[in-house]
């Protein structure tokens, strides 16, 4: 996978989700939207995508207005279509009805030159799940130092 300019990351949805698969999806954009993306104004939190009638839009994803647009500027949050294979999107279809799954953007970059976008099945986190995980990164941290602090002595 050739990335050419990473644009933006939704970095808490690694927290609040299990990943569980994902998939690359083109984003059908305005001019000015891709100018914004281009400077990097952009940003994934709280933006989720959903399917409706075959189709995956993408909601709240904000791209801020572009600032040398004289007229004809987009809305900052507008829904976005997301392009996919009709058979990726009859799998999601089938997952995403399951209990508590969900599509979940995590990254938008451009690759020869053309917007995309990393979609996550994913699934929320309990409480307990998150206080877990951060028990593990901080057991980890404290093994890291310890062998560190013995390699020194």
């Amino acid at each position: 996978m050739v990335i050419n300019k990473i644009v933006c990351q939704n970095r808490k949805a690694r927290h609040d989700y299990l990943i569980l698969d994902k998939y690359e999806a083109g984003m059908v954009l305005l001019g000015t939207e891709v100018k914004s993306l281009r400077l990097g104004n952009a940003n994934l939190k709280d933006s989720y995508a959903k399917i409706r009638g075959g189709e995956v839009f993408l909601y709240n994803m904000h791209i801020s207005p572009y600032p040398f647009a004289a007229h004809g500027n987009h809305h900052p949050l507008r829904t976005r279509k997301l392009l996919l294979h009709k058979g990726e999107i009859k799998r999601l279809t089938g997952k995403v009805e399951e209990k508590g799954q969900s599509l979940i953007p995590l990254q938008v970059y451009f690759k020869r030159g053309k917007a995309k976008v990393v979609l996550a099945l994913a699934k929320g986190k309990r409480k307990y799940d998150k206080r877990q995980a951060i028990r593990k990164r901080e057991e980890a941290r404290e093994l890291q130092r310890e062998k560190r602090d013995a390699g020194k002595g």
